[in-house]
Order: structure tokens, then C-alpha cells, then sequence
């Protein structure tokens, strides 16, 4: 299997995922399309997620312009993502409640897109109800060093021809 592939394979599990956790919130999560607030100028992505676009997207790369500054460049004019089915992880969980441990500190952190903080406070959602981070950016790190990108960040605005 390339790593293209397992890629598509774990963003498909990512959505699964992600999906059972979203069920969890269904009243207090506003994403919906168009919804583009945390979808930011200056994301960097693991290498092996720019080669899925890069291998899924050629003529929008070669031949589309970014949308302007200050806003994902994959976003369409009306703050639709044109590259959906091949977004990379980091946009995958946007929204959900966050949940990671903080080695440093030696505490757990969590956090959520300011238009769905409405609801239950973050602190007294169960483990389950939250999207841990840490697992999944490990499968990324492998998948990465099998496709021989180790430690590879790109910017999704680079990916353009014309940036």
C-alpha cells in the first residue's frame, strides 16, 4: 500500500471518528459549509497530506488562484473548502472539543472553536466526548517518514502555482 493510500485510508478513519464525536455535540456545533472561521491563512501541513492534494488537485494547483490572504487558500468565494474530500487532518477535527496532554505542565488541555464553546463547560465532558490529540499525529509521523517527508511541513498556500 503507498502511503498515499494508507493517507486516504486514515483520514477515512479520522472521519469516522470525528463523526461519532460530533454526534456527541449535535446542538451545540455550528460548522456547517461555509463556515470558515477556523479555517486560517498559514497552515502548515504534514508533506505526505500536501502530496494527497497536490496528487487529487493538480488543475486547481496549476491553473486556480489561492483565495486572498488572511483566509485558507483552498476556501471558494462563498468560504467552502475546494479541496474537501483530500483536507488535510488538522482540518478533519476543527470545531470538535480538543483534548491533549501538556508533558511540560504535566496537565490535560482542552479547548473548541470560540462559535461552539455554548453548552456543557469543556472541563466536565467525559474523555470520550472530546477528540484526544497525540494518536492520530503519530500514524501522520509514520506515514510521513514511509513516504520520505520525516519532519515535513508544508503550507497550504505554497501548494499554488500562483501564490
Amino acid at each position: 500500500m503507498t502511503s498515499l493510500s494508507a493517507l486516504a485510508r486514515l483520514h477515512a478513519e479520522v472521519d469516522a471518528r470525528a463523526a461519532r464525536v460530533a454526534a456527541l455535540h449535535g446542538a451545540r456545533l455550528q460548522c456547517k459549509r461555509g463556515c470558515s472561521g477556523c479555517c486560517v491563512d498559514g497552515i502548515r501541513v504534514f508533506a505526505v497530506e500536501a502530496a494527497r492534494i497536490r496528487a487529487e488537485h493538480a488543475e486547481l494547483l496549476a491553473s486556480g488562484a489561492p483565495h486572498p490572504a488572511g483566509a485558507c487558500a483552498f476556501l471558494d468565494s462563498e468560504g467552502a473548502c475546494r479541496i474537501y474530500a483530500a483536507r488535510p487532518y488538522v482540518c478533519r477535527t476543527q470545531g470538535l472539543p480538543l483534548r491533549w496532554i501538556d508533558d511540560e505542565r504535566e496537565a490535560e488541555l482542552r479547548d473548541i472553536c470560540p462559535l461552539n464553546e455554548a453548552g456543557e463547560p469543556l472541563e466536565e465532558l467525559p474523555e470520550s466526548a472530546c477528540w484526544t490529540l497525540g494518536e492520530t499525529e503519530a500514524q501522520l509521523a509514520e506515514l510521513q517518514r514511509e513516504h520520505g517527508t520525516a519532519g515535513e511541513r508544508v503550507a497550504l498556500r505554497a501548494l499554488f502555482a500562483r501564490s
